[in-house]
């Protein structure tokens, strides 16, 4: 594009300042509402995803299911060899698969876990349980047990327990109190409860028990083995790709979270979807809008395109410059409409300290650089019929009129 090309475009900009103006409101008006709507839709995408599926494991590693072994004799009979369903499922050599699980792309936290059922008693109070035997440190890497305590302290001494809000509200239970914990293996043990959370999700805040993993190892008799393996993955909906991956290094079994929340997932890809689709027509109606002012523009300046024919402009210099025209209105008003939308969005909050009623806009949703990329582009698409248009223009005809 010549020199010539962009001195001309620039002119004829500046020669309809309100004209130009209200071009390049209108395409940063359009620009403001797509980042806005995607900044929504991502926020709120991100917090449904972080309220469903915040607190539970996105993959869980467990000893692969294997058959019974069928035992071959003479004639036509078939003997199977049963399972012992006296012993436990467990992973029992699980160290190995530690490093390679923390090294796979996407993975954010591992928690080796001793898990297994139990009655908590108090009196003549009982209550069934899922105890979880966490390691040191990994009390929070699943679930933010610590910033959920509503009671007491996170801590985990080897005689210690947390416990939910709503199991400790069932059987009147305070931190400081002793209780005793009786396992699906028959052992039974008194522990002192430390603490006191709530997660917003019922079944964990009635029936979890956090402990120490030395102890679920002796409350559930396993000497070495673990229960299973949980992980968190970034972004959540990368679960399945990465447990396909895990399966296939570990040779363990691979449980995405979308197989058992199949409806959440669906709804999270259908609302991603409509998004796209809003983003869509935003672009759309910024199209619609320059190639009509361009076309208008078209009109208005018959004259100004005959003569500059008539003087030896080539039809190719006509395009460029109505080509460079749109394209400089496209980008101008992208980026005013990014700047103005990037102010508007920065006292909101982030989307974990949203409550309820506010509105969940994630800045870093906001998709900014591609909105002035994709702005800029429709822009100068939307200018080229006009453009061509124009290079056809009879200069006898445009000078005549």
């Amino acid at each position: 594009m010549s020199p010539y090309a962009v001195k001309l475009a620039i002119r004829h900009l500046f020669a309809h300042p309100g004209q130009t103006a209200l071009l390049m409101a209108g395409v940063a008006l359009g620009v403001s509402v797509f980042i806005f709507m995607s900044a929504l839709i991502g926020g709120l995408a991100n917090l449904l995803t972080l309220r469903t599926v915040g607190s539970i494991p996105h993959i869980v590693l467990e000893r692969p299911d294997r058959d019974p072994a069928i035992l071959q004799v003479g004639g036509s009979a078939q003997v199977v060899l049963q399972k012992d369903l006296s012993r436990r499922e467990q992973i029992a050599i699980w160290q190995p698969a530690i490093p390679i699980i923390e090294n796979t792309g996407g993975v954010i936290a591992v928690s080796p876990q001793i898990r297994g059922s139990a009655f908590v008693e108090r009196g003549q109070a009982i209550a069934p349980v899922g105890v979880i035997g966490v390691m040191p440190g990994k009390l929070s890497a699943i679930a933010d047990i610590d910033g959920a305590i509503v009671d007491g302290s996170s801590s985990l001494p080897a005689d210690g327990i947390l416990i939910g809000s709503r199991l400790a509200r069932d059987l009147g239970l305070r931190v400081g109190q002793v209780v005793r914990l009786s396992s699906d293996r028959g052992r039974a043990r008194s522990f002192r409860i430390g603490g006191i959370f709530t997660l917003g999700i019922a079944s964990a805040d009635r029936q979890a028990v956090y402990m120490n993993f030395t102890a679920a190892r002796a409350l559930f008799d396993l000497p070495t083995g673990i229960s299973r393996i949980e992980i968190k993955v970034r972004p959540a909906t990368a679960a399945p790709r990465i447990a396909e991956r895990l399966r296939q290094s570990t040779g363990l079994k691979a449980t995405a979270w979308t197989e058992d929340n199949s409806q959440l997932f669906e709804g999270l890809d259908a609302q991603a979807r409509t998004g796209t689709i809003i983003k869509a027509f935003s672009l759309v109606t910024i199209v619609i809008g320059i190639a009509s002012a361009m076309l208008l523009s078209i009109v208005r300046r018959q004259s100004e395109i005959g003569i500059m024919r008539a003087m030896g402009a080539s039809k190719g210099l006509v395009v460029s410059i109505f080509v460079l025209e749109g394209t400089l209105i496209g980008l101008v008003g992208a980026v005013v409409g990014a700047l103005a939308a990037w102010l508007a969005l920065l006292p909101l909050p982030p989307v974990t300290e949203v409550r309820n009623g506010g509105l969940p806009i994630d800045r870093a949703q906001g998709d900014f650089l591609m909105a002035v990329l994709l702005t800029t582009l429709a822009a100068m698409l939307a200018s080229i019929l006009p453009a061509r248009n124009a290079a056809r223009i009879d200069p006898v005809e445009a000078i005549g009129q």
